[in-house]
């Protein structure tokens, strides 16, 4: 590798708050490209963390079907207003938040009450309206961790108050790259790897690599501490030699035999070619209700299909 460098070429930031980043990673080997861009787009996209909204509990609300009285949106509508707030936490330990507003009123996001170690990313977002005077109170439960969770696995002992929602804890929305090679003076090659990275806004593209690549640092380093080992068994183990014959677990269905050759050929269990050759022609017509035609048809499928001939 020849002293490899990374460089931000391009950063932007939306007004919803998700933003994106260009970074190009030069001087890589011709190969190490492709296999670097895989790789990190892999650790990007699956394993980094984020925290979400896994549960509310609306005061006076048992099941996602039920109605809040003034409040224009049904409760499964709220919900997945809800899936849209994004969230940074300082902490992975699960916390928890309280909406309580009189109404009439417009509810956003930077309405919620929140602990210090947690900040919504985007304030503006729309949860719900209270179109009369009532109350509306909600309480939240966010918790970190990473991928996607749906709403039956969120609690091991389900409390009935709340309402389990799906979260989607992946703060990095997209990532794509593509590689160029580069001639220097000499006409030796080498690749420059350049990675797009759009993130929520929870975290921040140039630390979403940082963390990316620290995770694989630590992988590797966890198998350089655990070296290989290996281990020996005193019990003999059975070697099951390969087939030579490249036939023989092809299934019979794929001759597409005769309904009434096919049914005794999966009566009297051969189900692959390999079973079919262990039949000799005169056992093969032994079988219940397979006659000579059914034979004949058997013979000149598997030669003009496969090659194969009985004799």
């Amino acid at each position: 590798m020849i002293n490899p460098s990374i460089k931000c070429i391009k950063s932007e930031t939306s007004e919803s708050g998700t933003m994106y980043g260009q970074f190009l990673i030069d001087s890589l080997n011709c190969g190490q490209g492709i296999t670097f861009g895989n790789l990190l787009r892999r650790i990007l996209l699956g394993d980094l963390g984020g925290t979400s909204i896994t549960a509310v509990r609306i005061a006076g609300i048992r099941d996602e079907f039920s109605v809040i009285t003034g409040v224009r949106e049904d409760i499964l509508e709220i919900l997945l207003n809800l899936k849209g707030i994004i969230l940074k936490s300082s902490t992975l330990e699960p916390q928890f938040g309280r909406l309580k507003v009189q109404g009439p009123a417009v509810l956003t996001a930077n309405l919620i009450e929140l602990p210090s170690t947690l900040e919504v990313v985007n304030p503006n977002h729309y949860i719900a309206t209270i179109s009369t005077s009532n109350l509306l109170e909600i309480e939240f439960k966010f918790e970190y961790g990473t991928g996607y969770r749906l709403a039956d696995q969120t609690f091991h002992h389900k409390n009935e108050d709340f309402l389990q929602m799906d979260a989607i804890f992946m703060p990095v929305q997209k990532v794509d790259f593509k590689i160029e090679t580069i001639y220097d003076n000499t006409d030796e090659a080498s690749d420059r790897l350049i990675l797009n990275i759009w993130t929520n806004g929870s975290i921040s593209p140039e630390d979403a690599i940082y963390e990316a690549s620290q995770l694989v640092i630590d992988f590797f380093n966890s198998l350089m501490e655990n070296k290989v080992t290996q281990k020996i068994q005193d019990s003999t183990v059975a070697v099951v030699e390969p087939s030579l014959d490249p036939h023989t677990n092809i299934a019979i269905e794929e001759l597409q035999l005769s309904v009434r050759a096919y049914n005794c050929l999966k009566r009297a269990q051969i189900n692959t070619i390999g079973d079919l050759l262990e039949y000799s022609p005169e056992k093969l017509q032994e079988l219940k209700n397979f006659g000579k035609k059914s034979a004949d048809e058997v013979f000149m499928t598997l030669k003009n299909k496969l090659g194969i001939v009985l004799k």
